[in-house]
């Protein structure tokens, strides 16, 4: 329905999560229109590395979340699988010393019981599993069900599947409002027309607080900034996702300072991404070099042939941050 303003289901946001909603809603299907403000993948899905990780997530809701989203992935179809260059790679987790190995034994233990495979990799064996890695380093566990993805890739794939089916794209709309009635949300307003529907989902990412507040609800999203570097290409130097023990905690902080740690993987392209840092200054793109100098030393301490190569530009995305660390999901009581 090109032309059609009434529909089942309105998406706010066309990044990944915009993007994978409208997919299985039509799939399911609704009548779908996605807007956004900016292009697609504009915001967060642009800036990021691709994870869809298990292994960085302790028992309760986020890890089961994590598996669900792990299995959807893997279902998806081919194409869209090859396409958005979609790698079983596994995660490797690096312990630094024995202490931090056994923090390593007791997470993966915890995490056994959730349903996550993994193995512990002793010192002895860790080289067959990343040749190039530092030879000074105790051991780790190995995660075979982490996943990477191009994330720019896979969410114009989705979104070009729910276009396929039905979905209307509205591209360079600004939200401007949200209808009410009777409680209820029952439309969209944008900077071109009003759409009508029976759902609004808002997929806003770094900025779905703006858009609950205009239905006069409080969503304390923040964006949180992370910078990645970006080498030239090579040869597979990194065969998985490689990631120090300090990464977990960093994931989990809730310090609004500058937080960094050392994680690595290689691409399809050949090039290696190395983060990563977390801070919590607004939407502030200035700087970076200090943080960049941060994250490349922590790279050389676990993959020292990476002295030779050249870091060829680094970026920061933003992105959203919760204080209790976990997404937003499903219908807002206070205004279905």
């Amino acid at each position: 329905m090109p032309g059609g303003t009434s529909f089942d289901a309105v998406i706010i946001g066309a990044g990944i999560v915009g993007a994978a909603c409208a997919y299985y809603l039509v799939q399911a299907g609704l009548s779908v229109a996605v807007v956004e403000r900016n292009g697609i993948v504009a915001g967060t899905t642009a800036e990021g590395e691709g994870n869809i990780l298990i292994s960085d997530k302790r028992p309760g809701p986020e890890l089961d979340l994590a598996l669900l989203s792990n299995r959807l992935w893997r279902e998806l179809p081919e194409d869209i699988r090859s396409e958005s260059e979609l790698d079983a790679k596994g995660g490797l987790v690096v312990a630094y010393d024995v202490e931090d190995l056994q923090q390593l034994r007791y997470l993966a233990s915890e995490q056994g019981e959730g349903g996550v495979h993994s193995q512990e990799v002793s010192s002895d064996e860790i080289h067959d599993y990343e040749p190039n890695l530092a030879p000074d380093l105790p051991g780790g566990v190995f995660y075979p069900g982490d996943l990477q993805v191009q994330p720019m890739r896979a969410a114009a794939l989705l979104l070009r599947s729910a276009t396929r089916g039905g979905a209307l794209l509205l591209l360079r709309h600004h939200v401007t409002g949200l209808v009410v009635s009777n409680g209820r949300i029952t439309g969209v307003d944008t900077s071109h027309r009003r759409l009508s529907t029976k759902i609004v989902v808002n997929a806003a990412g770094t900025a779905s607080g703006d858009i609950a507040a205009l239905a006069g609800l409080h969503l304390p999203i923040e964006p949180r900034r992370g910078f990645i570097v970006v080498t030239e290409a090579l040869p597979r130097v990194i065969r998985h996702k490689v990631y120090g023990t300090d990464y977990v905690a960093n994931v989990e902080s809730g310090d609004a300072a500058l937080q960094t740690s050392t994680v690595i993987v290689g691409t399809a392209s050949g090039t290696v991404l190395i983060g990563a840092s977390c801070e919590r200054v607004g939407f502030d793109r200035r700087g970076g070099l200090d943080v960049v100098s941060i994250l490349c030393r922590g790279a050389l301490r676990l993959f020292p042939v990476l002295a030779e190569v050249r870091a060829i530009r680094y970026y920061c995305g933003f992105r959203p941050y919760c204080p209790d660390h976990l997404p937003a999901i499903g219908e807002d009581p206070r205004v279905p």
